[in-house]
């Protein structure tokens, strides 16, 4: 057990922040004032009462504390010396001087309390602020600094409670199958159904409490520890260690694209891709990358206090309302007493959403993309492309009453941050006008084209066919491409293009100019772990989160179990490439590393901290592509080493931050996490074999069961679009879009206009919340989603996380992450009764609600200009090539 834990009856480990303080100002009793040389010593201890209490409130709206945390902390400041709180302080300004989620009035608080030279000289006249900073460092290093994390998990660990246990790794790999199975044998279907892992945390609790109670008690000895049936109750770390390995087990390999469309007929027509060993090394090794560089990462994107994981705190929340015995009354608004258990309160929302979502979801689906302003004039082609949902820009007061469009892309207002949720609304905001401007200005021949589509047409208006641009081998043919026509985007997928050149420059100033010195010391942690030497300055400043402290008490992974998994995952890729004909240089895993190495850090910190996550898939095909134009299976390799690594890397990440917070013990979390892995990768590739030999027709219109692959047309088209006529001939000299590589400049600028107005004014607090990053990323929302999608989230997350929380604290801290599980549960149990009972087989209510949301342009976009017969926009035959 770590030096700074001590255990207490019952097992629980009780935090005791001891290496907080230098050796040198520890005092083990009250010490006296005294000057030497004219320097005032004022290191003493100090006890609260009642003219105390100004300070006592003070810290309390500052930190947005409950009673309870200011309890647990006023013991813990009476031991503190003015020397320790320097020393504290002095990190956590470091840490969270730029940090939007940490309370702005406590860092000017801080700053002004370290440049106070009179304060260390004289401090019997500051007695009361320094009673405060006292209080105020026993808040930070006591429990998390942040109440959302506060609110659900806590800053004591049983280390007595059962967690790897023989019943965990049976329902952990019980549902580890079935997710597996089922998401694979769905994802290509239309539409597809896909079981997360919310629902398998939703029906372990029954299932091991089942187990609890009937299995009996006997086992064996292995080791010297004993593995029971039924070890005691069902406890929290069994539940979230189940949770996890259903976390890395509902995602399908993304080489399953690669696969489709080499073998299919109808797409490359290589028949070896259907080879059993083929298929498992380049799906291991895409599915094991990640786990190296999550193992290499824990020092910036676990251990750091700073990094929340706004996603995991929803899933803890539900943990902790199967698993919390304890219920206080809370108050809530208008003098109420809220006495309901978080559990009684799961189960009561969970219920509702249940019900309400039959109706946007099958009853009345008008509610979903709620129209309402396009119902007055369904054929007004400019009401319709402002407004519209369907097919235009979302512009709408009350766009939905389906608590699933918020959920799109990860962005529960319930979970995600206010000043996230409202940065990503600025620049979707901002980026509409640019979308209006480029399509109403006909620039790039928008003008023929759906305004806020997907799609890529040609210069007819119509869908680009591919096959009118390449040989019989899929190779890239220029005389067909110059008598065919070049590629052509929609005004808002120009848009998303442009910003997502943005985003990824935005990523790395980010990281430079706000994040650099934790960087730096971690990886001189790195280094020296490496070189097995002691505790280093990064690791220091990780001791100021209780939930690091508390985890000292169990064995950490070594930094060669990551690197062998990462190893074993270049070999099984490299086996894959090179051993049958790809025509694809095994290097394109060792780009995807190097990409992954200059984006998992800044892009891992910004999803920690606002809940938005950079995806690499537009710079992967952009980059690949160049480097090897007119090969796309080439370019998939780029793309999907590129991607998928840092995804993964960050995917397990969160995962390892879950682990963190629940304590469950990291070798545990490492293992439970590869054999879920593997054992999901085999069951998908299994799936995928019966799929490709034994269903006829698959991928085609004529498919049983709509089996008809519309992510893997997807696929096709960009890997012949991106890989086979390349980007090159797109962004260019002289490219039709060659223009939007401004965005690349423009995402360095961006962040350097924000960072310099917190240099010029530091004082100004919503400056500080401005994060660049979620601005620029907003811009990627179109094509073909819309302001619809984004706008409700601002109302709900601005009640939730500004109104509630500043209001009533404790009610916040209750509720609002069990609220966002109940929710998310109830539309998820909802969603697969609807599919499998009734949409399944094709049986849909046919009425005025389910159909006005589709009519006139928002059934069929309406574009600005129209061609007459045998004319077509953009360059003339001859002038491309």
């Amino acid at each position: 057990m770590a030096e700074n834990e001590k255990t207490v009856p019952g097992g629980v480990s009780e935090e005791i922040p001891e290496p907080l303080r230098r050796p040198e100002s520890v005092h083990t009793a009250r010490t006296a004032r005294t000057s030497i040389d004219g320097i005032s010593f004022y290191n003493e201890s100090f006890s609260y009462d009642e003219d105390d209490l100004g300070d006592y409130r003070s810290a309390e709206q500052d930190l947005q504390v409950t009673e309870d945390d200011l309890l647990e902390a006023r013991e813990l400041a009476s031991k503190y010396t003015l020397d320790d709180v320097r020393d504290i302080m002095t990190r956590v300004y470091r840490i969270h001087e730029n940090d939007p989620n940490f309370p702005l009035s406590v860092i000017e608080k801080i700053r002004a309390f370290l440049e106070n030279d009179d304060l260390f000289a004289k401090p019997e006249k500051h007695e009361s602020l320094v009673q405060e900073m006292k209080l105020e460092s026993a808040l930070i290093t006591n429990n998390s600094p942040y109440a959302e994390v506060r609110a659900v998990v806590s800053n004591k660990d049983d280390v007595s409670a059962p967690c790897s246990t023989i019943r965990s790794w049976l329902i952990g790999l019980a549902f580890s199958t079935l997710l597996a199975f089922t998401n694979q044998l769905f994802d290509i279907r239309q539409p597809a159904i896909r079981i997360m892992a919310n629902v398998a945390q939703l029906l372990a609790y029954p299932i091991g409490k089942g187990c609890e109670r009937w299995l009996p008690d006997v086992g064996f000895t292995l080791f010297g520890v004993r593995h029971s049936l039924n070890p005691g109750p069902f406890s929290k770390k069994e539940h979230m260690l189940i949770t996890i390995m259903a976390n890395v087990a509902y995602n399908t390999p993304y080489t399953n694209y690669i696969i489709w469309v080499q073998y299919l007929p109808q797409y490359f027509d290589q028949p070896y891709a259907s080879h059993f060993g083929y298929q498992i090394l380049i799906a291991l090794s895409t599915n094991f990358i990640g786990y190296g560089m999550a193992g290499i990462c824990r020092r910036f994107l676990v251990y750091p206090s700073y990094c929340v994981w706004p996603a995991s705190l929803v899933t803890i929340a539900l943990n902790s309302a199967f698993h919390t015995d304890s219920n206080t009354a809370v108050d809530g608004p208008f003098g109420t007493k809220w006495r309901i258990s978080r559990l009684k309160f799961f189960y009561l929302m969970f219920g509702a959403m249940f019900i309400w979502f039959w109706f946007p979801n099958y009853i009345w689906t008008s509610l979903s993309n709620f129209n309402w302003i396009t119902w007055i004039a369904p054929n007004n082609r400019d009401l319709n492309t402002i407004t519209g949902s369907n097919n235009g820009l979302g512009l709408n007061p009350f766009p939905t009453f389906d608590w699933n469009v918020l959920l799109w892309d990860s962005a529960d207002p319930l979970m995600v941050p206010f000043f996230s949720t409202f940065n990503r609304f600025i620049g979707v905001f901002i980026s509409f006008w640019v979308v209006i401007g480029f399509w109403y200005g006909n620039l790039y021949d928008t003008g023929y084209l759906p305004i806020n589509t997907n799609r890529v047409y040609d210069h007819f208006g119509k869908l680009y066919n591919v096959s009118l641009a390449i040989n019989d081998r899929g190779l890239f043919d220029s005389e067909k491409y110059a008598a065919y026509s070049p590629p052509f985007l929609g005004a808002g997928n120009v848009v998303v293009y442009m910003f997502f050149f943005g985003v990824y420059t935005s990523t790395l100033t980010y990281a430079i100019l706000y994040h650099r010195r934790e960087i730096i010391t971690g990886f001189k942690g790195i280094f020296n772990s490496i070189r097995k030497k002691g505790p280093t300055h990064n690791d220091e400043t990780h001791d100021l989160d209780v939930h690091t402290r508390l985890m000292k008490a169990y064995r950490e992974v070594p930094e060669w179990w990551y690197m062998i998994c990462l190893v074993l995952a270049i070999v099984c890729g490299i086996s894959g490439i090179a051993g049958w004909e790809t025509h694809t240089s095994p290097g394109v895993i060792f780009y995807g590393l190097a990409l992954c190495v200059v984006f998992v850090i800044p892009v891992g910190i910004i999803k920690a901290m606002t809940g938005i996550e950079v995806t690499l898939n537009v710079l992967a095909e952009f980059i690949g592509g160049s480097w090897v134009e007119g090969n796309a299976l080439a370019m998939n390799y780029f793309k999907s080493f590129g991607y998928v690594t840092c995804a993964h890397a960050v995917m397990f990440s969160n995962d390892l931050k879950l682990a963190h917070y629940v304590k469950i013990p990291p070798r545990h979390t490492f293992i439970a996490q590869i054999v879920a892995t593997f054992i999901s990768t085999f069951i998908c590739i299994g799936v995928l074999n019966f799929q490709m030999t034994s269903i006829d027709d698959v991928c085609t219109e004529d498919a049983r069961f709509k089996l008809t692959c519309p992510g893997v047309n997807t696929f096709f088209t960009a890997s012949v679009l991106w890989g086979t006529v390349g980007p090159k001939k797109i962004w260019g000299h002289n490219g039709q879009y060659s223009e939007t590589l401004l965005g690349f400049p423009l995402g360095i600028a961006v962040v350097f206009l924000v960072w310099g107005l917190n240099k010029k004014f530091p004082k100004w607090k919503w400056t500080r919340q401005i994060h660049p990053v979620a601005i620029m990323y907003g811009g990627i929302v179109w094509a073909p989603y819309n302001m619809s999608y984004i706008w409700p989230s601002v109302p709900i997350a601005y009640f939730s996380w500004i109104y509630l929380k500043s209001r009533f604290l404790s009610l916040w801290s209750k509720y609002n992450f069990v609220l966002s599980a109940a929710w998310s549960c109830g539309i998820a149990i909802a969603g697969i009764i609807i599919f499998f009972s009734l949409q399944y087989n094709g049986n849909e209510l046919e009425w005025w609600g389910n159909d006005v949301a589709y009519r006139g342009c928002e059934d069929d976009a309406c574009p600005l200009k129209t061609l007459g017969p045998g004319e077509y926009f953009g360059p003339r035959l001859g002038e491309f090539s």
